[in-house]
């Protein structure tokens, strides 16, 4: 894949799967119409989590969806590397997701129902610049 390279700010999310998206087990609070709504924002999508990268492919597959990237957890330096971003973003549930999301330089965000309003509006409203 190329560097995702614009004039324009780029934001990069990356979504753990188990505990974070709806689809994991057991299933997390960010829904497919909202990874949806943020790759049509121009987001630069993908996973990071703990299930083999073919599990994460299939996953996309099943969803219909392309990602920019999919890999294994402790691989999102590799991710920021080859992404020129003005944020970047990890969304997950563990501490595990904390410590490897601030070790690459993300921001984490953890997907629980007490921070999910404070940044929900943020990344997936369409309204919002």
């Amino acid at each position: 894949m190329s560097s995702a390279r614009s004039d324009r700010p780029i934001t990069l999310v990356s979504f753990d799967i188990d505990g974070t998206l709806e689809v994991g087990d057991p299933p997390g609070l960010i829904t497919i119409p909202m990874v949806r709504g943020a790759q049509r924002r121009g987001y630069v999508i993908g996973t990071c989590s703990d299930r083999p990268v073919s599990f994460q492919q299939q996953l996309w597959e099943r969803l219909g969806m392309v990602p920019h990237f999919a890999v294994l957890k402790h691989r999102l330096a590799d991710v920021k590397a080859q992404f020129e971003a003005h944020t970047y973003v990890h969304i997950g549930d563990t501490d595990i997701d904390d410590h490897f999301a601030t070790v690459a330089g993300f921001h984490f965000i953890r997907a629980d129902t007490t921070a999910h309003d404070s940044w929900k509006r943020l990344l997936f409203d369409p309204h919002t610049p």
